[in-house]
């Protein structure tokens, strides 16, 4: 992956860090000589802007980057514990047969991750990779959904300090999606567009239980039942499953949008004790401004994992497949449409120097929406 710059402007001058290292081929489809690769690649992310986008099947920019930030930086619906004493302290005692079991295979698959010193030895970590995703167009009615078209290539930073604080930067075929966490809030944003807040508290970032952060995953299942056994590419899996309680979904929810449900499941190898696949399903009804008749939006996305190598003593996955399925249906829509990402984890560093909370503050625009608000309750508190 190409992590410097070269200095377009004078030949012996110093080159440019790239804040997200970008895979080769992304860079080889922007232009037919060097020099031009990268005016075109930077025209791009600083324009973002164009009527019309062929990536990933899509007919505009704008739905191109709806779509990178459903795969690429969704949330987890729950908040997980983040300091080291909470891990595998859940007490047994009234416990189902059901949520018992559960608790026996995070135990194991705290065992297969490298065990629970190692897993709590980490403050921080970050992690480089490369995605290539693929796009079905929007299919109308109940066949079948078929992937087309090019693949886009891409690379991502993550970087965290607990499952509250983290970063994303994500760029794909030139076009950059950022998210991030300061403990307070989660957003996110790109460059033509403006920066977005999550509703409710900030919650974990989806990518870090794709295999990269097992001591979040032991604590996120540690509130699940084991609801039996599935087998899943040749290997036999204990099937957990962690439902999302109705105050949790009613705090994400606004006033023309109801967050009705949302499920995670997590597979784990009977054989090794490592998390194999990931999978998350989530309903949300749009109410009409005119009207009784709502439309629901479900997305459901499933995310194998595999090749696992130790990092420091800590078992991480470093390569995997998520599939994204979106469908519409109410007020008359049925429509579905698929997305594909493969991924692989270049880098991967704990314990980082230097990382400190200035490193995860949110956009100023964002920052100061916050200062107004935090103003205006101060007034009121004045007033009475």
């Amino acid at each position: 992956m190409r992590k410097l710059c070269p200095n377009l402007d004078k030949e012996d001058g110093l080159e440019t860090v790239l804040e997200v290292p970008i895979p080769e081929e992304m860079l080889t489809s922007m232009g037919t000589n060097v020099s031009n690769r990268w005016r075109n690649l930077r025209a791009l992310m600083k324009a973002q802007s164009g009527d019309r986008s062929s990536y990933l099947s899509t007919s505009s920019n704008n739905e191109f980057l709806a779509l990178l930030k459903l795969v690429g930086s969704p949330l987890i619906p729950v908040q997980v514990q983040s300091t080291q004493q909470t891990l595998l302290t859940r007490p047994l005692k009234n416990c189902s047969i059901e949520a018992s079991t559960a608790k026996y295979i995070v135990q194991q698959y705290i065992a297969a991750c490298g065990g629970l010193g190692a897993l709590n030895s980490p403050k921080s970590m970050y992690a480089v990779g490369q995605v290539r995703m693929f796009g079905s167009e929007m299919q109308v009615g109940d066949d079948s959904v078929h992937i087309g078209g090019r693949g886009e290539a891409g690379g991502f930073v993550l970087w965290q300090k607990n499952p509250d604080l983290w970063d994303l930067e994500l760029v794909v075929s030139g076009f950059k999606v950022s998210a991030g966490s300061d403990g307070k809030v989660a957003w996110n944003q790109c460059s033509s567009q403006p920066c977005y807040a999550n509703k409710g508290p900030p919650r974990p970032l989806r990518r870090f239980f794709q295999g990269l952060d097992p001591r979040c995953t032991a604590n996120l299942f540690l509130e699940s039942v084991c609801i039996g056994e599935k087998r899943i590419h040749n290997e036999d899996c204990f099937l957990l499953k962690l439902e999302a309680g109705q105050n949790v979904l009613q705090v994400q929810s606004a006033s023309n949008t109801e967050v009705v449900q949302h499920t995670i499941w997590g597979y784990f190898s009977q054989r090794t004790g490592l998390l194999v696949k990931f999978e998350d399903t989530k309903l949300v009804r749009m109410k009409p401004a005119i009207g009784n008749e709502s439309v629901f939006w479900e997305t459901t996305i499933e995310s194998v994992i595999e090749d696992y190598r130790y990092i420091d003593g800590i078992n991480i996955a470093h390569g995997g497949k998520t599939i994204a399925m979106l469908y519409r249906y109410g007020a008359g829509y049925n429509h579905k449409r698929k997305i594909e990402e493969t991924w692989r984890i270049e880098e991967v560093g704990f314990n980082i120097c230097g990382l400190s909370m200035d490193c995860f503050l949110p956009p100023s625009d964002l920052k100061r929406e916050q200062d107004a608000a935090e103003q205006l309750v101060g007034d009121s508190q004045e007033n009475v």
